[in-house]
């Protein structure tokens, strides 16, 4: 007897199942708009077990892996805490602390920014299945928590610490004004996203007492100027490749040259600086001698960016936990940068033999 085959989108691996919980690359939406109800008439019963809710697809629980910017203050500071004999457990329950109030914060501002923008995100091939634009979730629902998220956030971020409070304060006020009218400025956009990422950053070292360095901050601006330059250039891969005549950028990237001008630049910038902080003072007042092995990591941080940027290219999720589920030279090349330097903090001895080929010595 001859028997149909259906071919079924539920057998999904690990990875595709976790990429349900960005709005932005759903394994679980189709390829083409949610209001398309025609797909929901043949959708396996088996996939609802995945879905994931749209209260907290709103949050975008998936976008909390940004906040990994808080934790550099705290990682390059551990040598020295340990040889100062300081409290690691309580520094980590801070930046711990630290990561969830931007995280609230951030999602606050994710729904308001969806609820502004939900009229043009269903114009948008991916961006409509996005809660509020797909009618999942009202858009006075999205404002209400974005309003109630974030000042009730930084208020205890203000009782953890004060300087994290005005830190996060900060960082609210830059997200007001983004979804005032940044969001629409060509250039001011990807600046005031890389803004936001370099503030979390400082959150992280105010929460914990200990300096940072500029050259610190000035990697995490020019890294996430870098990603913010990705996702305009994701955005508009693919609105081409879905033909949504219907969608403009608001803040007019229609240029893909451009857009790969502004990656380059701020992908180059991004290695330059890590090379620079790998050889600074600060980084050996904090890791001790050898500090300057961090430049053979560099390597890493290269073809972590090529792959970003061909990711983008081709249309893909412009979310880094898609990226690392999706694509394995990408995550072995973070993968090996994070065992590099877990092992340079951890070791002296391999920080001073690489720092002897580098024939370095300290100031």
């Amino acid at each position: 007897m001859r028997r149909n085959i259906v071919r079924v989108p539920g057998a999904r691996s690990l990875g595709a199942i976790m990429k349900d919980l960005s709005p932005d690359c759903s394994p679980l939406q189709p390829s083409f708009c949610i209001l398309d109800r025609s797909w929901c008439r043949t959708r396996p019963i088996l996939t609802k077990v995945f879905v994931v809710p749209p209260i907290l697809r709103l949050l975008r629980p998936a976008d909390w892996v940004k906040n990994v910017f808080v934790f550099p203050a705290l990682v390059f500071s551990l040598p020295r805490m340990v040889q100062d004999g300081a409290e690691i457990v309580p520094a980590l329950w801070a930046t711990l602390a630290a990561v969830a109030g931007f995280c609230a914060t951030a999602s606050g501002f994710y729904a308001i920014n969806d609820a502004l923008d939900a009229k043009s995100d269903r114009q948008h091939p991916v961006k409509c299945r996005r809660p509020i634009a797909s009618g999942a979730i009202s858009v006075r629902t999205g404002l209400v928590m974005g309003v109630l998220l974030p000042p009730l956030s930084i208020l205890a971020a203000c009782s953890i610490d004060a300087g994290l409070g005005w830190i996060l304060l900060t960082y609210g006020m830059l997200q007001v004004l983004y979804n005032l009218g940044l969001k629409r400025c060509h250039g001011l956009d990807v600046m005031a996203l890389a803004g936001g990422f370099t503030l979390r950053a400082a959150g992280g070292a105010a929460v914990i007492d200990r300096p940072i360095s500029v050259w610190l901050l000035l990697e995490v601006f020019f890294l996430t100027l870098f990603l913010a330059f990705i996702k305009r250039q994701c955005d508009l891969q693919t609105a081409k490749n879905n033909n949504a005549k219907g969608w403009k950028s608001p803040a007019g990237y229609h240029d893909e040259h451009e857009l790969d001008w502004g990656t380059g630049l701020a992908g180059g910038l991004a290695v330059v600086v890590f090379v620079m902080y790998a050889t600074s003072g600060h980084a050996r007042e904090v890791l001790g001698p050898g500090s300057e092995g961090l430049v053979f990591l560099t390597p890493f941080v290269i073809s972590a960016l090529l792959r970003f940027h061909r990711r983008a290219r081709e249309g893909a999720s412009d979310s880094p936990l898609a990226a690392l589920l999706e694509d394995r030279i990408m995550l072995l090349s973070a993968g090996s940068f994070g065992l590099g330097l877990v092992g340079l903090l951890a070791f002296p001895d391999l920080r001073e033999a690489l720092d002897g080929i580098l024939m370095t010595s300290p100031e």
